[in-house]
């Protein structure tokens, strides 16, 4: 038997108010003063005095702000570090990301490129990253997605969806604040917690899985039920997403993603819909493989009023609808966890078009 190594986060900090605890942080973090930090923010803060008025600037040190309008691609990654190595003359004291898990991801892979050579969609795979990268801080400002604990920068590139994962990729420190997630709007509050109900389904549900990644899936699932099927306001909830998207970002890793994640990356790539959503469809379709969760996910569905998209597949080309299922079947991995070594035995091309056109 051989056990997965599985890198974590060194330092984190949880409790309310705790983003106020940045500078004292980041101060014996500094190599100089011509070394900056450089804070890459989701560009809806631009302008936010809320966050940006207690983002500590000095000497060079500044906020760049980056759209997620889209997934972001390996090209953007290349563009944000060869910006930085042209403007800075001596490389970051540390990069610290502030955003949800698009932001997080972009955070983890410009601090890779920074000590890497050639471009980010070379890295694209598992082990390639060959020197440690600056150090990284995670500050999340939407939770669910476990970017914030994970090995992997997931990423646009290549032939579809996919990930830098490496074990010099987890963030060296995070802070888990949740009053930063209170104004996040319902329906990307919503989103954002079923993609992380999802994930702990899959990942307790998976062959990779033991009895670590399961006790926080378990845990997740638990924190996630309560707050999905009620009112999202209160103080407690927001704790329980945040702590619920750091657990099933730890079952994960202890096990892996499954059928709707790799069935998710087809839609993304040909529809260019949002990762939590395009999840949200797969899983709704998935009621053969879970049907007490997916029956579970469609009432919490109703008690937040979330319409998803319906017969997506209806307005495709047969190319289109063949090209997801390449892609799809590509996440091997997945697969794996999934159904097992013999997974193929019991999924063709054929099969996830039909899963598809459910869709």
């Amino acid at each position: 038997m051989i056990y997965k190594n599985v890198p974590m986060v060194s330092k984190v900090v949880f409790g309310r108010g705790s983003f106020s605890q940045l500078p004292e942080i980041l101060s014996p973090l500094r190599l100089n003063s011509n070394a900056p930090f450089l804070f890459i923010a989701d560009k809806v803060f631009q302008g936010n005095s809320y966050l940006t008025s207690r983002v500590p600037l000095a000497y060079r040190d500044e906020i760049l702000y980056v759209s997620v309008d889209d997934e972001p691609t390996t090209y953007k990654i290349d563009e944000i570090t060869e910006d930085i190595i042209l403007r800075f003359p001596q490389k970051p004291s540390a990069i610290i990301g502030i955003g949800g898990g698009s932001v997080l991801d972009i955070a983890k892979a410009v601090s890779i490129m920074l000590t890497n050579p050639g471009n980010a969609e070379s890295y694209l795979g598992i082990g390639l990253v060959k020197n440690a990268p600056i150090y990284h801080i995670g500050i999340p400002t939407l939770s669910g997605t476990g970017a914030e604990v994970s090995n992997k920068s997931v990423l646009i590139g290549g032939d579809g969806k996919s990930s830098i994962v490496s074990e010099y990729i987890t963030f060296d420190q995070v802070i888990l604040d949740p009053e930063l997630i209170q104004n996040v709007p319902h329906h990307q509050w919503f989103f954002s917690a079923a993609d992380c109900f999802i994930q702990s389904v899959e990942s307790e549900a998976g062959h990779y899985s033991n009895a670590l990644s399961i006790s926080h899936a378990r845990e997740a699932m638990k924190g996630l039920e309560n707050i999905l099927q009620a009112d999202i306001d209160s103080e407690s909830q927001q704790e329980q997403l945040m702590l619920g998207s750091w657990h099933s970002g730890l079952s994960a890793l202890h096990s892996n993603n499954g059928i709707c994640r790799a069935l998710s990356f087809g839609l993304i790539d040909v529809l260019g819909l949002k990762h939590a959503i395009s999840n949200c469809i797969v899983f709704n379709a998935l009621s053969d493989y879970f049907p007490e969760k997916v029956e579970e996910f469609k009432q919490m569905m109703l008690i937040h009023n979330i319409d998803l998209p319906q017969n997506l597949s209806s307005n495709l080309s047969d190319s289109e609808i063949k090209r997801m299922a390449k892609i799809s079947i590509n996440y091997q991995d997945y697969w794996k966890n999934a159904f097992g070594n013999s997974w193929k035995t019991k999924f063709s091309l054929d099969d996830i078009i039909k899963l598809y056109n459910k869709m």
